[in-house]
């Protein structure tokens, strides 16, 4: 009768061991079920590359407040930003901005120092508007100065109708150079940005990458390079990564947007995955600024945007 019992309390123990082992194994699942939720829950640390949102991008999830703003953009691992109206922003704003953006060791993209699309301006030789286009470049050192900004965006404005095209070039060219003894000694850059007649800006001069390498191989100034917006190119001549690589020199910033319907990427043909990968491998160190809207609205659009560069960045 004791060998009966003593085998009964075994059998007893021994099935308290499995339920313990089996419980132990199903918390073990259900916790490492919950930490891989969190951790796609949150954010995935810094971004191989610098995108950088603009200012507004996130105003659902960060309100309106730029600082606000900037440190929802850190938090989301992005180590940039650009705001192309930073430089029509007062002064001790555009002064707070740039402390932020200093405390969270974030890089500036190219702010709009001109950008008058229907005038026509640097296709002339004309006295007043090389004036004017001189005393907007001070302006734009001044304004870089104080955010510590590294690159500055112009576009040439429209092309002349009643013009040979070859001598709106030369002008073009000729009106950099004076805008460039202007910017050179402060270190600034002036990327200039070929933008699509297709679709959105008919009537521009400049359209191409190859457009654009040509005169800023004429210019010949360290102050005067390419933004190459990725969006534009695309409906404009394609032949996207062979196109960054012959104009690889001249290259100083991107802008990024999918085609169509210019939202975030993997809505649309690009295959951004790959351009990042290869912008990368290059050692790209600049801004990507991420000049698009969103496919979706509210928070839900935001978190979207965040979850495509996530993709497209898992290289």
């Amino acid at each position: 009768m004791q060998n009966v019992q003593e085998s009964s309390h075994q059998r007893n123990a021994t099935m308290s061991r499995r339920d313990l082992l089996a419980s132990a194994a199903v918390a073990a699942v259900t916790v490492s079920a919950a930490a891989s939720r969190l951790k796609a829950a949150s954010p995935g640390g810094k971004f191989k590359l610098k995108y950088a949102p603009s200012l507004g991008s996130f105003r659902q999830s960060a309100g309106a407040d730029p600082i606000d703003n900037l440190k929802f953009m850190a938090d989301q691992g992005f180590s940039a930003m650009f705001d192309n109206g930073l430089m029509g922003k007062p002064k001790d704003v555009q002064e707070k901005i740039a402390g932020e953006m200093s405390r969270l060791d974030m890089t500036l993209g190219p702010f709009v120092l001109y950008a008058d699309f229907p005038k026509k301006s640097f296709v002339t030789r004309d006295a007043e508007i090389r004036e004017m286009l001189i005393k907007r470049m001070k302006e734009g050192v001044e304004c870089a100065k104080r955010v510590n900004a590294k690159w500055a965006l112009v576009v040439p404005g429209a092309y002349d109708q009643g013009l040979e095209w070859d001598y709106q070039t030369a002008n073009v060219i000729e009106n950099l150079k004076y805008c460039a003894e202007v910017v050179e000694p402060s270190g600034l850059v002036l990327v200039l940005e070929p933008l699509n007649a297709w679709t959105n800006h008919p009537g521009l001069f400049l359209t191409k990458i190859p457009q654009a390498y040509h005169i800023c191989r004429a210019v010949s100034s360290p102050s005067v390079k390419i933004v190459n917006d990725i969006y534009h190119q695309q409906i404009t001549e394609g032949n996207l990564i062979p196109n960054i690589d012959m104009t690889w020199s001249e290259i100083a910033s991107f802008h990024v947007g999918d085609n169509p319907g210019r939202k975030e990427p993997t809505t649309g043909e690009i295959n951004y995955k790959n351009i990042f990968k290869h912008i990368h491998q290059k050692g790209y160190q600049g801004a990507l600024c991420m000049e698009h809207g969103s496919s979706k609205r509210g928070k839900e659009g935001e978190m979207a945007v965040i979850e495509a560069y996530r993709a497209c960045d898992d290289f």
